[in-house]
């Protein structure tokens, strides 16, 4: 077996977006969100992931997987391979929009279901060791949870380092899925979940059309430019620096040297600043 890289774009839509095997979402959420006897989640509607701008002119966006159970509630799951800026702010965006779109022109507030978010980080997100954690909209005193329509879920994979023999419970196998599939040639033993089962074979890049795996290489080429150019971004910001920091220095140099009272050249000699900079330097240092 050959199994793809779950953090994968095309990997991550084709396992937990996929029509066909819905059992894999559901055994992932019921996992995930701890949901027991009656609460768990036997249905689900896998919903469009564009999420269309609610006033003229505002930002659209497009989610990874969507859906909704018999409740009407929604679930966001999110991939995020690196760390963008205003990634906690984006977050209560997509729920905050989703939750929002449920209604439409005149109707009551009380239709309204919850929307619960799970963002699966390969990025270390926040403080603490849980890889596993669950933010809620409490009272600051009491802890009351009285506004219950939003739940945030994050999944934070650098922190889970459990091996395949460690492995204890549902959730523990689904984030073991995750991060490790690429790297698994056979099926993991113990695999007595349904859901899980599906996504292995899902993942299984053997039984991937070509179509399929052309879409995977080009979003993994993809993926691999856009960390060459954060990494391209980020070796130019440290030169920048270097180059600032130097000339700032040099300044410095030039300034003491102007008080000792050398000439323009010897100073430029020393310090590399052009005449005319050393000569807006004695002004300044006048002034």
């Amino acid at each position: 077996m050959q199994f793809a890289d779950i953090k994968n774009d095309i990997a991550f839509r084709k396992i937990f977006g996929n029509e066909n095997k819905k059992e894999i979402l559901i055994s992932f959420l019921n996992a995930v969100l701890k949901l027991e006897g009656n609460k768990q989640i036997s249905w689900v509607e896998i919903l469009n992931p564009y999420q269309m701008p609610i006033v003229l002119g505002a930002k659209s966006t497009i989610l990874d997987v969507k859906s909704k159970d018999k409740a009407g509630n929604e679930y966001i799951v999110e991939m995020q391979v690196t760390e963008k800026a205003g990634f906690a702010k984006r977050a209560v965006f997509y729920s905050a929009k989703s939750y929002s779109s449920q209604l439409n022109v005149g109707d009551d507030y009380y239709k309204l279901k919850p929307t619960i978010f799970i963002g699966i980080l390969n990025f270390v997100f926040l403080e603490g060791a849980n890889y596993l954690s669950r933010h809620l909209i409490l009272d600051a005193e009491t802890q009351e949870h009285k506004l219950k329509d939003l739940d945030f879920n994050f999944i934070e994979l650098p922190k889970f380092n459990k091996t395949e023999s460690e492995l204890q419970n549902l959730v523990e196998k689904w984030i073991y899925f995750i991060k490790n599939a690429e790297n698994l040639t056979v099926l993991p033993p113990n695999l007595d979940d349904e859901g899980l089962k599906s996504a292995y074979t899902e993942a299984d890049r053997h039984l991937w059309t070509k179509a399929e795996l052309d879409a995977y290489a080009y979003a993994r080429m993809r993926e691999t430019d856009e960390k060459a150019r954060e990494m391209l971004v980020e070796e130019r910001g440290r030169n920048q620096g270097k180059m600032e920091g130097k000339n700032l220095r040099n300044i410095e140099v030039a300034k003491n040297a102007i008080n000792k009272g050398l000439d323009n050249e010897t100073i430029a000699a020393i310090t590399g600043l052009t005449v005319e900079q050393i000569e807006q330097l004695r002004k300044e240092t006048k002034e």
